[in-house]
């Protein structure tokens, strides 16, 4: 059964999605990133998605204390991500409670450093981001597109270590226009023994019970809910508990 994953994406202490990446186009869905953590404590989940967007574009973790008091407050398995540049922002987001960190950007730009965290931290704790436009990896904050495709950038990291991958379809993200099927089937059946985290474009729960066909072990998800598209009472009935 795939894995459910809600996520809260910060900016200014607040709780907010983006529309394809693009920071003009943000939605305030609470206050208290804190308190939105606690629902979703509170409604059986185990896992949360964290994005520190105002991290992204500074490049430096700029929510930290956020991160701390969630991981204090609730039971939740916290992966942290945005602006994890430099060892010491890796270490900041252990030492606020995050069990994993999401790392994109470094993995573009220093191959050796990023690797380097592999054998230090643990493949375990290390999720490798892959944030695709038309095919491409995007990186700080999805400003940027590298020359990087999605299949050897995969292929390269998965021989060094990585188990543990969060791709997200740029094109998707924040738009309720349904996942990209096709990209996560194909990177499945490329690196079936991988723990593939899909995100961007749920809008239904049909869309969740497509992505577990195809094979997808966990999957991200945050504005269906937040809006009211995805029943959260209907969701867990049907899907059941996280492992």
């Amino acid at each position: 059964m795939i894995q459910l994953i809600p996520a809260i994406d910060i900016i200014g202490g607040e709780c907010v999605r983006l529309t394809k990446g693009d920071y003009d186009q943000k939605t305030v869905y609470g206050s208290s990133p804190v308190d939105m953590a606690a629902r979703f404590d509170a409604l059986g989940f185990k896992r949360l998605h964290i994005v520190d967007l105002d991290g992204a574009k500074s490049k430096h973790i700029v929510n930290a204390d956020t991160l701390r008091q969630i991981t204090e407050k609730t039971s939740l398995v916290v992966d942290f991500g945005g602006g994890i540049k430099t060892e010491d922002d890796i270490q900041t987001a252990f030492s606020n409670g995050a069990s994993m960190v999401t790392i994109g950007s470094v993995a573009v730009t220093h191959r050796e450093m990023f690797t380097s965290w592999l054998d230090e931290f643990g493949a375990e704790r290390i999720i490798l981001g892959a944030d695709v436009r038309n095919g491409k990896i995007s990186i700080n904050g999805w400003k940027e597109d590298s020359a990087e495709d999605i299949l050897p950038f995969l292929d390269y990291y998965i021989n060094k270590g990585v188990t543990n991958v969060l791709c997200t379809d740029i094109s998707k993200d924040g738009t309720l226009a349904g996942p990209a099927f096709s990209l996560y089937e194909q990177i499945m059946k490329a690196f079936p023994s991988i723990n593939l985290i899909a995100s961007g474009g749920v809008s239904k729960l049909e869309d969740l019970k497509e992505l577990d066909r195809i094979g997808v072990p966990s999957v991200v998800f945050g504005k269906a809910v937040y809006e009211g598209k995805i029943n959260i009472n209907m969701l867990i009935q049907d899907m059941g508990q996280q492992q």
